[in-house]
């Protein structure tokens, strides 16, 4: 193990998060004026704490629910719960019923970028280079105005960063002290309410040095925040070390995952875990087969056999693994590249869990059953998996912790029954199949969780 092993607070050893996207969720309106009355939905989202604890899961990890215009990623108000979902109120009385079920609750921040009608921007296009807000901003004024910001009149505005094209998201300056006094503050503040941490919307996207400030200072006063940055490709254990984070989101695993399943390409998959077994030696990745940004497993597998598959991966291996709220039913839903293109992931839940679909139930069963097994053995939670078998089809993989420590899982893509070696292999604990001595017997498309 790495001497510069980040582990994170103690409580994340044990947490199995369910992501939601609270606006979808509760169906609130696609656009909203961050001026109108509370209509108070969160209570929406409060009232499924019991199906988070039916799944196993014992953590909330919600998506934006700050003041905003659009989606949720366009804040114009950090400090201030997005009227379309309610008032602080709500948002204090979910920590608290999360809190009293033993529910840690995440929240997440955009802190690379803010909406056009955020004050510290307005006040920039309203009182120009002399805004106090100016040096939130990369901006570039016209030459005139450069040289000489007396000449600046209303209605000149200058152009600016944004976030990857968008231009209603206008990008924050990460260099200026003023904005790691914001960010710090509007983390803490939030903390100090109830939150136990922050997922770090596109994280990659900003300066380490940054985060590491803003890390240390939050730390200050909340050594046991748990910060996880979305990092999509690149140096992920750099990315957690020269950031002061505890973890990041491990979209590597996610793509190889529903790829090597699609492809019968199982040797993408041995390569994705060797990977990942090298970032355990660091830090615990936050593992996950589907969010708020993608299309979902169920309808992204293009075989149905092969969902308990993906699953059984995310859960049989180290990391702290989310769910997405559909996920454990089976939900479908494809995000396309074009406006509007999330909709059908971040659908609306009906009013309790006891409305969803029967459906669902052997998905959920599922989802129960592997959760169940990994809360058995919480030393997965840092397991490193080693690749013992692989062909194009077949793949055995052993996950393993400390002395005595060790698990053994058989996938097969084939359309017949196969008989893999599992080394040392004593009992089936999941799955459908037969143990003898040191193989095991799958059926078609079959997988099995061993002891061993």
């Amino acid at each position: 193990m790495s001497s510069a092993r980040v582990d994170g607070p103690a409580w994340v050893q044990d947490a199995v998060l369910w992501h939601v996207y609270p606006l979808g969720a509760v169906g609130a309106e696609q656009t909203g004026d961050p001026g109108a009355a509370a209509v108070h939905r969160l209570p929406q989202i409060t009232a499924w704490l019991d199906h988070v604890l039916a799944l196993g899961a014992n953590g909330l990890l919600l998506g934006p629910v700050f003041a905003s215009q659009t989606h949720g990623y366009d804040t114009v108000d950090h400090l201030r719960v997005d009227p379309r979902l309610g008032d602080d109120g709500d948002l204090d009385a979910l920590f608290a019923a999360a809190s009293a079920t033993g529910v840690r609750v995440l929240l997440d921040g955009v802190f690379n970028h803010v909406g056009r009608e955020h004050p510290a921007f307005r006040a920039v296009l309203e009182q120009g280079p002399s805004a106090p807000t100016a040096s939130w901003f990369r901006l570039r004024w016209p030459d005139d105005v450069a040289a000489d910001p007396s000449v600046w009149t209303p209605g000149v505005e200058p152009d600016y960063d944004d976030f990857e094209g968008h231009r209603h998201l206008v990008a924050l300056d990460h260099t200026s002290p003023d904005v790691v006094d914001h960010v710090a503050h509007v983390m803490t503040h939030w903390l100090d309410r109830g939150a136990a941490g922050w997922r770090l919307d596109a994280a990659y996207a900003v300066p380490s040095s940054f985060w590491a400030q803003v890390s240390d200072r939050v730390r200050e006063r909340h050594p046991d925040a748990y910060l996880l940055g979305e990092v999509i490709h690149g140096d992920y254990a750099g990315a957690v070390r020269e950031g002061h984070l505890d973890a990041v989101t491990q979209y590597e695993l996610w793509k190889a995952v529903w790829s090597g399943l699609n492809e019968g390409n199982l040797w993408e998959l041995s390569h994705a875990l060797g990977r990942h077994a090298g970032f355990l030696e660091d830090f615990t990745p936050q593992t996950f087969v589907g969010n708020h940004d993608v299309t979902r497993i169920a309808s992204r597998l293009e075989d149905e056999r092969h969902l308990a598959h993906a699953l059984v991966v995310l859960l049989t291996t180290g990391g702290t693994p989310s769910v997405y709220y559909g996920d454990e039913h089976g939900f479908r839903g494809v995000k396309e590249d074009r406006e509007g293109g999330d909709d059908a992931v971040r659908p609306a839940l009906p009013a309790s869990p006891d409305d969803l679909s029967p459906v669902g139930l052997p998905v959920m069963a599922l989802h129960q059953e592997l959760v169940g097994l990994r809360r058995r053995h919480r030393w997965l939670h840092t397991a490193r998996p080693s690749v013992l078998q692989v062909e194009n089809r077949r793949l055995v993989v052993a996950s393993e912790g400390g002395p005595g420590e060790r698990l053994l899982l058989a996938l097969s893509l084939e359309d017949g029954p196969v008989t893999l070696e599992v080394p040392g292999a004593t009992e089936v604990l999941a799955g459908e199949a037969h143990l003898d001595g040191g193989s095991v017997r799958l059926g078609p498309h079959g997988w099995a969780v061993l002891a061993g």
